[in-house]
């Protein structure tokens, strides 16, 4: 009874903090309703058109949407890098803020469902994917495991940030035995989750751009750089406006490490190029589309060596201690991975893919403004969910609400 007392007050606490802010706060919040708003008026748009209003065709059938859903997937893998370091290697600079990572995953991950939910004809024939409910055909569809793993995932996080800050909440430490298997298990959680993402690309036997064995590692080495530019954007901007210590070395070293994953992620691109192009098959095509373009097709050509451009650029900004640790070109690295692995994980993945199709023809897609408005409303309930979650976590995590008389235990 006093439990379900105290998490009473957890609740009522949090409604509390979320609806209490300054004239900034209140500005952003608006600013992200006045997105969703367009983008649900974008979305009946389509749901009344149908598809069609899109610019996605036969052609290009996995477009925008997909793309964003590729991406996300690995912005929410992204608490990895925070949770190893902190609870493997127990290096505390980095434990105080791995909550941050959690909150990224739910909000990352609630954009992944409703990228692909806009992406679908009929998204009220979804619940055939409901186990038990629907026809999910486990084992055999990889569509299946990848909803099994990202609701998993989902769940998963929502359950460890739950019960952390309902345990700082109410004065008392986290029960390790609970707490620390829960963390520990959303690392291969983590990396699963992008794996069977990217399995649903590279089982497909009639893509040959995807049908690869090395995409799965490309998928987690970008992974681990698009996140944790995330973070460590969002860390600073929490140390900046609340009292949230964050110390400078937890954010280099996450900065290191990423510069680690892109000097894999380069490495791995760079061996797909030279397989391609050394061995001059039929397949080639997709790559010389990707990069040259095909018969006067070069629509996504600039945008492929921009985020070339970028990716490198960025490897080579972190790489040196001295860039990483300034202020300025840190921010300048993660603002170049993010639109580097961006570019690579949505366009440079779906589009070339299926440019040119099974029977070969070229169609030369771009995202329509329904499109664009509709991915603007899902990420604007994104940067919501998250800003709300992390409204809530911010003055726990500093013990304004530790009740009077109690003490946390170290």
């Amino acid at each position: 009874m006093n439990s379900l007392r105290l998490f009473t007050r957890f609740g009522t606490d949090s409604l509390r903090a979320i609806s209490r802010g300054n004239r900034l706060y209140w500005i952003w919040i608006s600013f992200l309703l006045l997105l969703i708003g367009a983008g649900v008026t974008a979305y009946v748009h389509q749901s009344r058109g149908g598809l069609i209003t899109t610019s996605m065709r036969d052609q290009v059938s996995w477009a925008f949407y997909i793309g964003n859903f590729t991406f996300l997937v690995g912005v929410a893998a992204a608490a990895v890098l925070l949770v190893i370091p902190a609870y493997v290697y127990e290096w505390k600079p980095i434990k105080e803020v791995v909550i941050l990572g959690e909150l990224l995953a739910i909000s990352a991950i609630t954009m992944c469902g409703l990228f692909v939910t806009v992406d679908v004809g009929h998204p009220e024939r979804l619940w055939h994917l409901i186990p038990y409910l629907g026809n999910l055909n486990l084992p055999r569809s990889m569509l299946a495991w990848d909803v099994v793993v990202l609701n998993s995932y989902l769940v998963l996080n929502v359950i460890i940030v739950t019960y952390l800050l309902f345990s700082l909440h109410a004065g008392r430490a986290p029960n390790k035995k609970i707490f620390l298997p829960l963390v520990l298990f959303s690392i291969p959680a983590a990396i699963g989750i992008h794996t069977v993402t990217a399995f649903l690309y590279c089982g497909l036997p009639g893509r040959p751009f995807w049908n690869t064995s090395i995409l799965v590692p490309r998928f987690l080495a970008s992974a681990f750089c698009s996140g944790p530019a995330v973070l460590i954007v969002l860390m600073q901007i929490l140390r900046r406006f609340t009292r949230f210590e964050i110390q400078n070395e937890a954010i280099w070293k996450i900065a290191e490490l990423m510069s680690y994953a892109m000097g894999v992620n380069l490495i791995l691109l760079g061996a797909e190029v030279f397989k391609d192009y050394y061995s001059n098959t039929e397949h080639l095509i997709h790559m010389r589309y990707m990069f040259e373009g095909v018969d006067g097709h070069t629509a996504i050509v600039p945008w492929m060596w921009l985020s070339v451009f970028c990716s490198i650029a960025a490897f080579l900004v972190f790489l040196v201690p001295k860039t990483r640790r300034n202020p300025i070109w840190l921010n300048v690295g993660c603002a170049l991975i993010w639109v580097g692995v961006y570019i690579e994980k949505g366009m440079g993945l779906v589009i070339p893919g299926m440019t040119p199709d099974t029977l070969g023809e070229i169609y030369e897609y771009f995202p329509s403004h329904t499109e664009l408005w509709v991915a603007a409303g899902v990420f604007a309930t994104g940067f919501l969910v998250f800003t709300l979650l992390v409204k809530i976590a911010t003055p726990i995590m500093l013990g304004e609400y530790q009740p009077a008389g109690t003490k946390l235990a170290h």
